[in-house]
């Protein structure tokens, strides 16, 4: 089940540097509140792994918040890759490792990455298909130590219906895109969650109508 590649305009646009750092401004506009999130959520310490991260400046920003979690980037694409290694060597913070390649939506991935005591996915689940959301989330589940948590952010639909002019035409722009993708709904989500074995800790409403899920694994699993 590789992970479908939708052209950039409709994913996360990132703008190059003077040097392998890319910078996307949707991560300058929300890394704050997921930073702030994750300080109301998120254990002081362990092991902690983001998906898909991007062009690093999620990490980044949660590793400063965060000095006591030993931080595992991910993402497809080698040039974000190198562009994550680039924005952790700015400050030199070796609690971010390297970045590794990683397609979450194949089934397995947790075989090698569990023991997690948080895992973070910001901005991936619309741009994927329904098949590819539960496998992830399956894995997730699978990944976590016990009593880890998973943080899911992201625009979602609100009982099937968008929240404002501007999602429901992102969505349709993603789905005339590829009919596959595309906004999923909450209450579907948290079913998702649940059936993966996850608890519902709360659901909380983000900035630009964005929806972050907090779950957490069963301690005694």
């Amino acid at each position: 089940m590789p992970q479908r590649h939708l052209p950039a305009e409709l994913a996360s646009v990132a703008e190059p540097g003077g040097d392998a750092r890319l910078s996307a401004p949707s991560a300058l506009r929300n890394a704050g509140p997921i930073t702030d999130l994750l300080r109301a959520h998120a254990p002081a310490e362990g092991r902690a792994l983001e998906i898909a991260s991007g062009t690093g400046q999620h990490v980044l920003a949660f590793a400063r918040a965060f000095p006591g979690l030993d931080w595992q980037p991910t993402e497809i694409a080698a040039e974000r890759r190198a562009s994550i290694d680039a924005w952790a060597a700015t400050e030199g913070l070796p609690i971010i490792r390297p970045a590794i390649a990683l397609d979450a939506t194949a089934p397995g991935w947790a075989d090698a990455h569990g023991g997690q005591d948080l895992i973070v996915l910001v901005n991936l689940l619309h741009l994927i298909s329904t098949p590819e959301a539960r496998a992830i989330i399956a894995e997730v589940a699978r990944a976590l130590a016990p009593g880890g948590r998973f943080i899911l952010y992201g625009p979602f639909l609100r009982d099937g219906e968008a929240t404002s002019e501007g999602d429901a035409s992102f969505d349709a722009s993603l789905r005339a895109s590829d009919p596959e993708v595309g906004y999923k709904d909450d209450f579907t989500t948290i079913d998702w969650l649940h059936a993966a074995g996850l608890t519902l800790v709360d659901v909380v409403e983000m900035p630009a109508n964005n929806l972050a899920f907090v779950t957490q694994r069963d301690p005694e699993t």
